[in-house]
Parts: C-alpha cells; sequence; structure tokens
C-alpha cells in the first residue's frame, strides 16, 4: 500500500533557504524552517500569512474577539461563538470581511452588530487584509493549495510556489495491533524515556481518550512532555468547576458527587458515605463544603475562588485575570452564568505559560508537519477525520481535499512512524480514519483489513507501576463463608475477591432493612416498650435516618412503608410468638441496636439475631429470628420469591444467574442441632402486603414463604402419609387426582413406593416417560379400576410430587449441598494462593463490575 510521498521539513528547507520569505499555513512547518536557519536575516524568514501580518508568534483571534463581543454587546455565548464562526470562516473562504451578509440566512442584525465589533478590533485577520509585502521580496509558497482566499490576499504578484510532495511514493508503514489504548500507552512508556523525549512526537485525538492516558502514565514515568493539556485540563480548574456544579445541585448532591473535589483538597470521605446526600451529613469536616453549598448564590465568582484557594492552596492568579476578561469577576454566581463558564473554557484555547521540551503531543487534526524524528500515531480511527462545516460559503469538495492533504503529510512525519492502533473497540472492529479509502486503492472497511502485526499487552520495564515487595507469608486460609459470599463467589469469584478488599458505600436499601431488622428485634425483646410508644414519632425516627439517603419527594411514600411494616412485624410476632429458649449452636454477637440505643434498652434474647459459624459445615451467619426449635426465620424488605424459586437459586447442578443459598445454608447447620427433625425455614417479606393494606385485604401468610427440610430421601417421603394427605388436599372431592388416591388408599400407596425407586428426576416429561410412571398407572388401574379419570390422576400424582420436590429441601440435597460447600472453600483457598477468575458471571449482579476486566 502506498501513495504520493510527502518531502521531509529538511528537503522543503533546502529549497527554500535563499528566500527572504517563505510563507505556509502550517504553523509548526514555520516554526520548524526557522529553527533551521542557520545565517542571520532581517524580519521574519518563515510564517504563516497571519503571523506575518500580525507580527505574533501565535495568533488566536477567536478568543480575543469573543472576550469583545460579549463586552460590547448583549449576545449570549453560544450566540457569539455561533456568529464568530461564521463571519471569521466567511472572511477566510472569500477574502471579505461582509461576504456573510450576502447570505440572507446570515445578514441579521445580530451578524452586523458583530461584524462592526470585529471590524474595530485589532486582530490578525484584520492586519492580514491589510498587509502588504514589500516590493522586490523574494517569496516561496509551500503548499499553496491550502491556502484560504484571506491567506493568499497577501501573496505577491510574483512569488514560487514550492510544492510539498514528492515524485516517489510512500510505502505505508504496517499497524500495530494492540488490545485496547491502555495497552498502547504502555507500548510507548516502554521505548520512550527521558532521555530520548525530545526526540518523540504523539499525534492523537485531543478530544478522545487517549491524551488523559498519555500523560498520566508520563507522569508516573518522569517523561517530561508538552503540548497536550492546556489551561481548562488543570485538575484545580476542573476541580473548581465541578464545585459550583455541586453547590448548584438543589441540595441533590451526594457524597460520591463531592468526593473528587474532597479528594482533591486532601479530605478523602468514607467510601460508606458515598450514597448519602452531602447537606444531611454531620461530619465537621465537611460543614465549610456545606455551607458553601447553602450559600452559593452569595458568593462573586471571584470569591468563590479565593475560598477555593484558600481550601487547596494553590493560587489561581490566572484564573481570576481570566474571570476579569469575561466581565464575570464580581458577578454573583449563577446556574446560568455557570454554564457560559465552563461553554467558554470548552471552546476556546487559553493561552498557558508552558515549557516546550519533552515529548510532543499533537492534536491529529491541528496541523499536517511535527518536527521530531520518531512519531508514534494512536488511534487513527474515524475521529482523526475533519468535520466541514455545512456553510454556502464553504466548497466542501475543496475543503475535503485540503484535509486529505494535509492527513497525507501528516502520515510521514519523522524518520520513523509508528502507528498503533485497536482493531476492536467495545467488541466492535474499529474503522480507520476516511482519509484511508481516498489514498489507498485497495479496499477495507475496517482497521483489521490493513497490514497490521498484532501484539498482546507489553509487561512493564519495571520502571513504570507500583513498587512491589516480595513478602515471605503464606496465605491464611479460611474455613467458613457466609451464604452472602457464597452466593458471590459462585456467581464470580473475582467478584468475591473485590468484596474482601474494597469497602462499598451504604445505601439506602440497606439502611431501610437494617431499621427494620432493629425493629423487629427489639419487638420481640421488649414489645411492652413499643406499645407503649408513640407510633409516629418512631416513624419519623426511622424517617430522619434515611434522610440522607433519599430524596423529599420519596419520603412520603417511605412513611407509608413503614407504617406498615412496624404494623405487619407486631401482627405476625403477636399471632403466632416465638418460643423463648437457648440454643447450643448460635451465640450473639454484639452489635448496636437503633431501637435499643433510643430507648436504652439491653438485648438479651436467646432467639435474635442469633450468629453461628461452623467449621464442620463451613458455614456461618446470622438467623434474625429462631421463630421455634424446629422453625427459622428472615426478615426480608425486598419483594416476595415463591418456595419453588428459592429451591432453585439454590440448585448445585444447574448453577443459577441469581444464586442464592440462605436457606440451604441455614438448614444444613440447624439440622446438626435437630437432627432427624422436620425443619422449617420462613421468608417474611413484611412489605408484600403494602398494597393490600391500602386495599384493606392483608393476609399475613402473603408475606410468608416456607420452605421445608424433610429429613429422609425425596422417594422415601413420597410414599410417606405425608406426600399422600398433600396430593389429596386443596382439591374438590371430584378431582381425578384426589378420587383415585382415596380410593386407592394410603396403604396401596405406599406399598407401591416401598417396592419402585422413585427416579433421579425433577422433570415432569421425564418422570410421565419413565417405566416407574407407567407401573404406577397400571398399578392404580389395578386397585382402582380401568378408568380414564385413574389415569389422569396418576399423571397428576406424579406431576404434584415434582412440584413438591422444586420447593422443599430433603435428606439428598442438603448432603449434597454440604459436601459442594467444602468444594468451594476449597476452591477459595486454592485462589488465595494464585487469583481469584473472573468465571462467566452475571454482571447484573456483579458490584464490581468496574474493577473486573473481561476480554470483551
Amino acid at each position: 500500500m502506498s501513495f504520493k510521498r510527502s518531502r521531509s521539513i529538511d528537503s522543503l528547507y533546502d529549497e527554500v533557504v535563499d528566500y527572504d520569505l517563505v510563507l505556509t499555513t502550517d504553523a509548526p512547518l514555520s516554526h520548524a524552517l526557522n529553527r533551521r536557519l542557520d545565517r542571520p536575516h532581517l524580519g521574519r524568514f518563515a510564517a504563516t500569512p497571519r503571523m506575518l501580518a500580525s507580527g505574533e508568534f501565535d495568533p488566536q483571534d477567536d478568543r480575543t474577539l469573543f472576550l469583545r463581543l460579549i463586552n460590547e454587546t448583549d449576545l449570549s455565548y453560544k450566540h457569539a461563538v455561533y456568529l464568530l464562526e461564521n463571519i471569521l470562516g466567511c472572511w477566510e473562504e472569500t477574502g471579505d470581511l461582509r461576504a456573510v451578509l450576502d447570505y440572507d440566512r446570515f445578514d441579521t442584525e445580530e451578524t452586523r452588530q458583530a461584524i462592526s465589533v470585529i471590524e474595530s478590533a485589532e486582530s490578525s485577520h484584520r492586519d492580514l487584509a491589510e498587509y502588504r509585502i514589500e516590493d522586490g521580496t523574494s517569496v516561496a509558497v509551500i503548499g499553496e493549495k491550502q491556502f484560504t482566499a484571506l491567506d493568499k490576499s497577501v501573496l505577491p504578484d510574483s512569488y514560487d510556489a514550492i510544492d510539498p510532495f514528492a515524485d516517489e511514493e510512500f510505502d505505508l508503514p504496517e499497524f500495530h495491533a494492540f488490545d485496547g489504548p491502555t495497552a498502547i500507552v504502555d507500548a510507548i512508556v516502554e521505548n520512550v524515556s527521558p532521555d530520548t523525549a525530545d526526540d518523540v512526537a504523539i499525534i492523537m485525538d485531543s478530544g478522545g481518550e487517549y491524551p488523559a492516558l498519555v500523560e498520566s502514565a508520563f507522569e508516573a514515568a518522569g517523561i517530561p512532555f508538552y503540548g497536550g493539556p492546556g489551561f481548562t485540563d488543570d485538575e484545580t480548574i476542573r476541580t473548581y468547576l465541578r464545585l459550583l456544579r455541586t453547590a448548584h445541585s438543589d441540595s441533590r448532591a451526594r457524597v460520591t458527587d463531592v468526593r473528587p473535589i474532597l479528594t482533591h483538597l486532601g479530605r478523602p470521605p468514607s467510601v460508606v458515605d458515598d450514597e448519602k446526600f452531602l447537606h444531611e451529613l454531620n461530619h465537621e469536616e465537611l460543614r465549610p463544603l456545606q455551607e458553601f453549598c447553602r450559600t452559593i448564590d452569595d458568593y462573586t465568582f471571584g470569591e468563590t475562588v479565593t475560598t477555593f484557594e484558600d481550601w487547596s492552596g494553590q493560587t489561581l492568579d490566572a484564573f481570576h485575570e481570566e474571570l476579569r476578561e469575561l466581565g464575570l469577576h464580581d458577578d454573583r454566581v449563577t446556574s446560568d452564568s455557570i454554564d457560559d463558564l465552563e461553554f467558554y473554557l470548552q471552546s476556546f484555547d487559553v493561552p498557558v505559560d508552558r515549557d516546550d521540551s519533552g515529548v510532543l503531543l499533537a492534536d491529529a487534526t491541528a496541523a499536517a508537519y511535527v518536527d521530531r524524528p520518531v512519531v508514534f500515531y494512536l488511534g487513527m480511527d474515524v475521529d482523526w477525520t475533519h468535520r466541514i462545516l455545512d456553510r454556502p460559503w464553504i466548497d466542501a469538495d475543496a475543503k475535503d481535499e485540503q484535509y486529505l492533504r494535509q492527513f497525507q503529510i501528516l502520515l510521514q512525519n519523522g524518520r520513523d512512524q509508528y502507528y498503533l492502533v485497536q482493531e476492536t473497540s467495545a467488541g466492535q472492529p474499529v474503522t480507520p480514519c476516511l482519509y484511508f479509502h481516498d489514498l489507498l486503492d485497495d479496499d477495507f472497511e475496517t482497521i483489521g483489513d490493513l497490514p497490521h502485526i498484532p501484539h498482546t499487552r507489553l509487561s512493564n520495564n519495571g520502571d513504570a507501576g507500583f513498587e512491589k515487595e516480595d513478602v515471605d507469608v503464606a496465605p491464611s486460609e479460611i474455613d467458613v463463608v457466609s451464604q452472602s459470599s457464597l452466593n458471590t463467589f459462585i456467581n464470580c469469584p473475582r467478584d468475591y475477591y473485590f468484596d474482601r478488599i474494597v469497602d462499598n458505600p451504604d445505601r439506602d436499601y440497606f439502611q431501610k432493612g437494617n431499621l427494620f431488622h432493629d425493629y423487629a428485634e427489639f419487638y420481640v425483646n421488649h414489645s411492652d416498650v413499643i406499645e407503649d410508644a408513640d407510633r409516629s414519632e418512631l416513624v419519623d425516627l426511622m424517617l430522619a435516618e434515611m434522610r440522607p439517603y433519599v430524596p423529599d419527594v420519596e419520603l412520603e411514600p417511605l412513611e407509608t412503608e413503614f407504617e406498615i411494616g412496624l404494623d405487619t412485624i407486631e401482627q405476625f410476632v403477636a399471632a403466632d410468638p416465638p418460643t423463648d429458649r437457648e440454643y447450643s449452636h448460635y451465640e450473639r454477637q454484639e452489635e448496636d441496636n437503633f431501637f435499643a440505643d433510643h430507648f436504652e434498652k439491653s438485648i438479651d434474647s436467646p432467639i435474635t439475631e442469633r450468629w453461628f459459624e461452623n467449621p464442620n459445615l463451613g458455614g456461618k451467619g446470622k438467623v434474625d429470628l429462631i421463630h421455634a426449635p424446629e422453625t427459622l426465620l428472615d426478615y426480608k424488605s425486598g419483594g416476595r420469591k415463591s418456595a419453588s424459586k428459592v429451591v432453585s437459586r439454590s440448585d448445585i447442578e444447574e448453577i443459577s444467574d441469581e444464586p442464592d443459598f440462605q436457606a440451604l445454608l441455614y438448614l444444613a447447620h440447624h439440622r446438626q442441632e435437630h437432627p432427624d427433625e422436620r425443619l422449617e425455614f420462613v421468608f417474611f417479606h413484611f412489605l408484600e402486603l403494602v398494597d393490600d393494606v391500602v386495599a384493606g385485604e392483608p393476609d399475613l401468610e402473603d408475606a410468608l414463604v416456607r420452605v421445608t427440610y424433610h429429613p429422609m430421601p425425596f422417594g422415601t417421603f413420597a410414599g410417606s402419609r405425608e406426600a399422600f394427605d398433600a396430593l389429596c388436599d386443596g382439591v374438590a372431592e371430584s378431582n381425578d387426582r384426589r378420587k383415585t388416591l382415596e380410593r386407592m388408599g394410603y396403604d396401596a400407596y405406599a406399598s407401591f413406593f416401598e417396592r419402585h425407586d422413585f427416579p433421579e428426576t425433577d422433570d415432569t416429561d421425564e418422570l410421565l416417560a419413565t417405566d416407574f410412571a407407567a407401573r404406577f398407572t397400571e398399578y392404580a388401574k389395578a386397585e382402582v379400576g380401568d378408568y380414564v379419570y385413574v389415569e389422569d390422576g396418576t399423571e397428576s400424582a406424579l406431576k404434584k410430587l415434582v412440584r413438591i420436590r422444586g420447593r422443599n429441601y430433603f435428606e439428598g440435597e442438603v448432603d449434597a449441598f454440604e459436601d459442594f460447600l467444602n468444594a468451594q472453600i476449597d476452591r477459595i483457598n486454592q485462589y488465595r494462593t494464585s487469583q481469584f477468575p473472573v468465571g462467566e458471571p452475571n454482571f447484573d449482579r456483579v458490584t464490581h463490575r468496574d474493577l473486573i476486566r473481561t476480554d470483551d
């Protein structure tokens, strides 16, 4: 793949060195030619037309004229930028300041007003329109096709045009394809050092993801650079603007929103507070910020900057001056004025003093020439394509040709060129810059279609990254795991690992659930105190605890939930009081209880919030209420799930997308104290009845989900009296199943199951297709008679048995779970010596998604 070669800067210099004046539209090229001049020269040797006319090193008319417009007219910031872009753009393309008025759509009073200001203001555009080169000056013009009409107005009658392209071809180097932008930046850091930095340039899309990555990597590696971050890229300025936005957020700012601000100020808050509203927190170190946000309307911009300087310990003199230039310094801070300030900073490059040494960071669309021997090109995707405005004075085809020539030259800078790209991004093929299609004859659609060398991720050279110190300590092992940790580990081992080392914020649903749990525990311990208390005051106390988490608009429905939830808990406990007794396999962990603290009472009950840690089993956990010796109860503020859903989510053969082993783990522990007993685990969804209470039709049983453990294999249970009764109950006497079984009688039913093993399947169709099902039907016909209803009745009975199996636990399932649990603990301990894999998780259930890398 090849295209026309561009001439090097050295080659161009050799051709133009004897001229008095060299003109080009490319500012970096003019600077490069001037640096090569090795003889005395009066005046400028190489310059752009506007540099020549204005005498400025880097004329910036857009910003200075914008400041004149907003200070001398009533135009809004956005309208001023729009008019300025049109007027200057038309002036450049036509050579006439007032040409924009020739187009009816643009001939407005505001446009004429803006032209009047621009016409009277000093600018390099006006200087260029008035400038004339002295007679007798020998002039060379490099790349005349890149000149606009205004640029050409300065050209003398006689000059020499210098073609920036040579006669031979340039062979396109192979692309280097990496897995992602981080790998690309790592590759650059591997190949650049502080000693070689002055020989290197990096060309990339200034609005893309690469600049921040490159700058951060270079800072970490101690590699100097320039040309990248501007005034608005300064972290202090960005933090200041974020502070203003936060102050005007109408009290909706959460701690997570101000974390970058507080971190920048050296006051990082606790992660557990992230989801709380800033204005609701009672932390001494946050009070100055809270007061600032509360009184922001009383501040001028200048006062806010001064306050920020006091907090950060930094001086922002240049920013004070910029606010004065905008006329904002002494204005009150409003949401609209913040919008204007941010728009200005995003629209214009504010001049900053910077060193010009180190790696040069260049924008892919800013210029064609880079005067460095080694050039890295990053990305090279569609974002490298110039945007052409749809304006009547712009010849889109001619402008596109100009940009194509600029791109063609850009690709050939330096002695060595390295094209570093991604084949895919976010799982999709990357489309190369559109100009490649015009330069190359080959057919291609994606970067992967172009000649490339694939690269795996490079290892660090030891000079970058965190320092490491070998520690000769064997990893500790665990012998128990909680149900929540087990659920997380089964879904994603890597997520389980991050749960161990990363703090998570308190969330509103955690806080709400904790309040209900505390209330339920306190009510079981001190029902007399609750009966004497004012219910509305209790609800107000709970609402006060929730205010840091929920907006005011959600407090009213939350109040209803609290009122109904408390009543529901009280009704359940009163209707079925728990059995108060000691349990040797449980103990109490000393933890705070909100209501116990409020009423100054102790929690002494041996049946509430009971902790177990069972190394023999491999599990640990906390039981909300040991309701009876054979019954454990767990309070749930979330939505109700059926018993079959509870059982299916704890299946160890076919792992659920939403694994939940709580009931199974707790029953496995509890049966060690109550072996050979029928046990029950009850989920009490106390908010399930909110709508029913409002409608006036609550039924406590609708809030309960019961899962039973039967201390026998399912095959044994299926032939039991309990199973027989369950098959007959709940249907009419005329029901085929009930009629068949009652006429068969329990003894005959049990006799069949004693002589036949129930198949190991939980699939109805599979069961009905077995010899067991056929024999059961024939047996029933022999006992009852050869009737159609008998055949239907036996089929219905078998289906019912499968459903019973799917919503209960039996001895075999709990035995298998205990082996499964020990195997998972072995896996965890194995991973603790190496690393925790990602696996194939349900990412909807992953807590630390931002920390988990995948192949995508």
